[in-house]
């Protein structure tokens, strides 16, 4: 049975986007997440120094950058306003806080799909970060083809009163499946009308010759690495052979 979505309330006319205008409903709520808005910030910035550490030693160690760049957002207002109506909860920031997790958010876009959850076990695996909710879309993608794991972790913030657990949004995915997602986004935001099943279906078809590509080129990968290990081996071989004249 379809879980019965919660009726949406009536947007108060304050709130609507008014252009031009002012609305002192909006003003105040400005005011109030502007005092919240840098500790969600400091939360990205301590989720991008912990990945960026993740990689370079990982690199160090197996000669691999498994993350091919890193984006990150903090969610603007008008956005929280529009997913709280729209999930039918009374809007505030404290309602934002307690029911939205995704107002901080992290893209870590990677190389190759084993390295997806490379990162995402190294990041779990530190004792003052807390796994909130996953997500896999590799394992079970959406209708339209999407794939990436998402995650919602809390992460420790530390300020003058003391330390928070904010929650961050990560969503982990190959350069593949950012490549899709991205244009598939572009395509659906560039009309205003409902996608024509055709283009939707050739969408999906799309992203599983992504998927299938994303793969190939990881078992590639694979086979290279072999011929590096052995050219190591070669290498300190040769080394202990000159230290034992």
């Amino acid at each position: 049975m379809e879980e019965k979505k919660p009726e949406r309330p009536e947007l108060n006319a304050e709130l609507r986007p008014q252009i031009p205008g002012y609305s002192p409903a909006m003003e105040e709520l400005r005011r109030e997440y502007a005092k919240v808005q840098g500790i969600y910030e400091a939360a990205i910035r301590e989720i991008n120094a912990r990945l960026q550490t993740l990689d370079d030693d990982f690199s160090f160690r197996h000669r691999h950058n498994p993350i091919h760049h890193i984006e990150s957002r903090v969610k603007s207002l008008d956005s929280i306003v529009k997913k709280l109506h729209d999930t039918g909860i009374p809007i505030s920031i404290d309602n934002a806080k307690k029911n939205l997790h995704d107002i901080a958010g992290v893209r870590v876009v990677c190389r190759y799909v084993e390295d997806i959850y490379k990162i995402a076990s190294l990041l779990l695996a530190q004792d003052d970060i807390s796994l909130i909710l996953e997500k896999n879309y590799i394992e079970n993608p959406k209708p339209n083809g999407y794939r990436s794991l998402h995650i919602v972790v809390d992460v420790p913030v530390y300020i003058s009163q003391g330390k928070l657990f904010i929650p961050v949004e990560i969503q982990i995915r190959t350069v593949a499946m950012d490549f899709w997602a991205t244009l598939e986004h572009g395509i659906r935001y560039k009309t205003t009308d409902e996608v024509p099943q055709r283009i939707v279906d050739e969408l999906r078809a799309c992203a599983d010759v992504i998927t299938e590509t994303d793969y190939k080129m990881q078992e590639i990968f694979r086979a290279l690495q072999q011929v590096h290990d052995r050219d190591d081996l070669s290498a300190e071989s040769i080394v202990e052979a000159q230290k034992g004249r």
